[in-house]
């Protein structure tokens, strides 16, 4: 007896290489850029492709639960882009008595907008027992309609009194580190503490597992999946204010195709599109597996970057193929 406990404890941890496999692939990606250009590795390069990785990657925190849980989210550009409307037009009405403060008072809004927003796809699908895809395929049209309404077709840009004050949250830094990365990294600790060390998170991925045997074991299915989408809104609003000092404005092409961006880097991320499984630091190296293809195709003019959108349909497929086949 003693000699299989010693046995066992002289056993060596096997590797997982489906939870490894996200970070190897972008070690991978990381040395072809090395090899196709000699500026991928300039910290000018490496600052912009990690910052711009940020919208997609706390975005794609937030849908780590909703996906895990089993439900999905198609919405996500769209509302990207009526919460960052919302937000610039609370902005630029409050600016002539508050001045810069009404910053503050726009992304409190922001947040607001967001989680009622998440909350109006959660209810659709657990009250109104509507699927997720088509749930949120709806509301997808919706937000993007009411932005297209609220900008007339055109743009919403931030006031020129505000664009100074507010600038930092993007361009910004803190001990060297941008600002929009440190932002991600608190999301991204605060959602791997949410769902590794809570009930809620055990309960997310009990649902997404199998519901069935959730509900016999007294977890409330509807409740932890509404709570998911909401988590997902706040995300999608912590991420428009993150955004909107970049461009200065919102339009009715904010945030286009950011929802296949984000269901990519989940599902390369390690996450299980059935639910049941999350990766949340897997999503991370996901988002950043995304943007380091896009800097390269730019950089190394090998494939048109007109077709970025292309080549992230590819990915997703082949992530699906590994899900599929490999154990």
């Amino acid at each position: 007896m003693t000699m299989a406990v010693g046995s066992a404890a002289r056993e060596p941890r096997r590797i997982h290489w489906a939870d490894a496999g996200p970070f190897i692939a972008l070690a991978v990606v990381v040395l072809a850029g090395m090899l196709l250009n000699d500026n991928f590795l300039s910290p000018t390069n490496i600052a912009n492709v990690v910052t711009r990785s940020a919208f997609v990657a706390i975005i794609a925190v937030g849908a780590t639960f909703v996906i895990s849980s089993g439900g999905l989210d198609l919405s996500v550009g769209s509302m990207m882009a009526f919460v960052t409307g919302i937000m610039i037009l609370t902005m630029n009405r409050l600016e002539p008595s508050m001045g810069a403060n009404a910053i503050l008072i726009g992304a409190g809004v922001g947040l607001v907008v967001g989680a009622l927003c998440g909350l109006l796809n959660g209810l659709i699908v657990t009250v109104g027992k509507i699927e997720p895809f088509i749930a949120t395929l709806g509301t997808m049209g919706i937000f993007r309609a009411l932005i297209t309404w609220m900008s007339d077709g055109g743009s919403i840009p931030i006031e020129r009194a505000l664009r100074d004050p507010y600038r930092p949250v993007y361009f910004g830094n803190l001990l060297g580190i941008p600002l929009p990365v440190v932002i991600t990294l608190v999301v991204v600790l605060a959602g791997a503490f949410l769902l590794y060390r809570t009930r809620y998170g055990r309960r997310c991925m009990a649902a997404g597992s199998n519901p069935d045997v959730a509900r016999f074991s007294g977890v409330s299915v509807a409740r932890v999946r509404t709570t998911a989408f909401v988590i997902q809104g706040v995300c999608v609003a912590i991420a428009a204010i993150c955004y909107i000092p970049r461009l200065g404005a919102a339009t009715p092409t904010t945030g286009q195709l950011w929802e296949l961006q984000v269901i990519t880097a989940v599902v390369i991320g390690g996450t299980l599109l059935r639910g049941g499984k999350a990766r949340i630091w897997g999503t991370v190296a996901g988002a950043l597996i995304l943007e380091v293809i896009a800097n390269l195709m730019v950089l190394s003019n090998m494939v048109s970057e007109y077709l970025v959108a292309a080549v992230q349909g590819v990915i997703i497929i082949l992530a699906m193929l590994a899900h599929r086949f490999i154990k």
